[in-house]
C-alpha cells in the first residue's frame, strides 16, 4: 500500500523535534547544577547531585526497555506521543521541586519518557525511510540530539542569570505544547505496524530478540551500545577537566568540548551516507575503529591546530559509531520487534552512560586521566568494533513506506 506523501513528510521533522528535546535533557542538569550547588539549594552536595544524575539515567534505561517493548504492541505513534507527553510534564514539574528528593524523583519519572522516546522515534523514521536510506534517516534524526544539547547550553547562559534555574525546566517543557498537538494531527502510524494481522504480546516481542538465530546479534548490539554510550557520556562529562589536567586553560578545554560536538553533528550526516552505500555493518565497525584511533591520538601533546583537528575527528567518529549501532539494529530485526530491539539495546547502553562518567571520575581522582583516560576510552571503542564483528548479524533493508 503506497504511503500518503504528506503524512510521510511529517515523520522526520516531528521525530527530529522529539529527539531534540532528548538532547535538552542531556545538558540541562549540567547547566543548572553549578547554580544549585553554589546557592546551596536544598543543601545540595556534589554527592547528592551525582545521585540525582544517576537516577535520571536509570529512569531512561527503564523507559527504553519498557516503552521500546510497548511500542511493538500498541504502535509507534501512540508510544512516541505518550513518551513526549510524559517527559515534558515531569520536566515542567521539576521547576516546582521543593526538595532534592522530589527533584530526583521527577528526574527519574521524566527519564522514563525520555528513554522511550529515542528508540520509538528511530523505529518510526526507519520504517518511513525511502528505499536504501534508512541509515541516513537514523543519523539525521540524531543530529537533533546534539542540536538540542548545544541550544540548551546557550539557553542556560541567556536564561539562568535573569530568570533562575527553574525557568530552564519550564522552557524545556514548553515545546510539547506545540509538538504534541502536531503529532496528534499529523504523525502517522507505520505501515508495517498497521499491516499486522494482530499485535503481538510483549513476551513474544522480547523472546524474538533471542530466537531465529538472533541471539548472537542481540548480545553484540547490547555490548556495542554499552561501549558507545560509555564514550558519549564519558567524554561529554569529563573532556574539559581531562584537558585541564593536561595543562590546557579552562577556556580552551571548553572550546574543545564544543569542537567535539560539532564533529559529532558532521559525523552523523556523513556516517548515514556512507552506511547506505558501503553497508551498515562494515561502516559501524570502521567507525568504532576510527574512534579508537583518534581517542588514542588525544593522549599525545599536539600543537593547537592539530589538537582541535584530532578532537573534531574523535567527535566525528565516536558519536556516530553509537548511532550506526541503532541503524544496524533497525536493519536486522523484523518489524514485529524492531522497536523492542532498539529499546533494549538503548536500555543496556544507558548502563554504559552511567559507567562513562564514573570511569572518567575514577581516573581523575587517581590523577591519571591524562593520558590514561584516552587510552581507556580507546580500548572501549575497540571493544565496540570487536562486538559488532563477532555479532555477524545480517542486515537487510527494513520494511518501510516506499521509495
Amino acid at each position: 500500500m503506497p504511503p500518503d506523501t504528506s503524512a510521510r513528510n511529517w515523520v522526520l521533522p516531528l521525530c527530529w523535534a522529539a529527539v531534540l528535546l532528548d538532547g535538552f535533557d542531556l545538558v540541562v542538569l549540567g547547566t543548572v547544577l553549578p547554580v544549585l550547588l553554589r546557592d546551596h539549594v536544598w543543601g545540595l552536595t556534589p554527592g547528592t547531585a551525582s545521585a540525582i544524575s544517576t537516577v535520571g539515567l536509570l529512569g531512561m534505561m527503564l523507559g527504553a526497555l519498557a516503552i521500546g517493548t510497548v511500542t511493538d504492541v500498541i504502535g509507534r505513534r501512540k508510544a512516541l506521543i505518550l513518551a513526549v507527553t510524559a517527559f515534558s510534564a515531569f520536566t515542567a514539574l521539576c521547576a516546582l521541586s521543593p526538595s532534592a528528593w522530589v527533584f530526583g524523583l521527577l528526574r527519574f519519572l521524566a527519564g522514563l519518557g525520555l528513554g522511550g522516546c529515542l528508540p520509538t522515534a528511530i523505529t518510526l523514521v526507519t520504517e518511513y525511510a525511502r528505499g536504501g536510506k534508512s541509515s541516513s534517516a537514523t543519523t539525521t534524526i540524531m543530529t537533533g540530539y546534539h542540536v538540542g544539547a548545544v541550544l540548551t547550553a546557550l539557553l542556560g547562559i541567556a536564561v539562568i542569570p535573569g530568570l533562575g534555574w527553574r525557568a530552564m525546566f519550564v522552557i524545556g517543557a514548553a515545546p510539547a505544547l506545540l509538538l504534541v498537538p502536531l503529532m496528534l494531527k499529523y504523525l502517522p502510524e507505520s505501515l508495517s505496524f498497521q499491516e499486522r494481522a494482530k499485535a503481538p504480546a510483549s513476551r513474544e516481542v522480547v523472546s524474538g530478540l533471542f530466537s531465529g538465530g538472533r541471539l548472537r546479534a542481540t548480545i553484540a548490539f547490547w555490548v556495542a551500545s554499552f561501549m558507545g554510550l560509555l564514550l558519549v557520556y564519558g567524554l561529554n562529562t569529563w573532556l574539559p577537566e581531562i584537558m585541564r589536567q593536561a595543562g590546557y586553560p579552562l577556556g580552551a578545554a571548553l572550546s574543545l568540548l564544543l569542537t567535539l560536538n560539532v564533529g559529532a553533528v558532521v559525523g552523523l550526516l556523513v556516517a548515514g551516507f556512507v552506511a547506505d552505500r558501503a553497508g551498515v555493518r562494515r561502516s559501524t565497525i570502521g567507525w568504532f575503529v576510527a574512534a579508537a584511533v583518534f581517542l588514542s591520538l588525544l593522549s599525545v601533546r599536539l600543537p593547537s591546530f592539530g589538537l582541535y583537528v584530532a578532537v573534531f575527528l574523535a567527535g566525528f567518529f565516536v558519536f556516530s559509531a553509537q548511532v550506526l549501532v541503532y541503524a544496524y539494529i533497525g536493519r536486522t530485526y523484523p518489524a514485529a520487534n524492531r522497536a523492542t530491539g532498539l529499546g533494549w539495546a538503548a536500555g543496556v547502553g544507558r548502563i554504559g552512560a552511567i559507567s562513562g562518567p564514573l570511569l572518567g571520575g575514577a581516573l581523575l581522582t587517581a590523577g591519571i586521566a591524562y593520558p590514561w583516560g584516552f587510552y581507556a576510552f580507546a580500548v572501549v571503542g575497540a571493544l565496540g568494533a570487536v562486538a559488532i564483528t563477532a555479532g555477524r548479524a545480517k542486515a537487510t533493508e527494513p520494511a518501510h513506506a516506499g521509495s
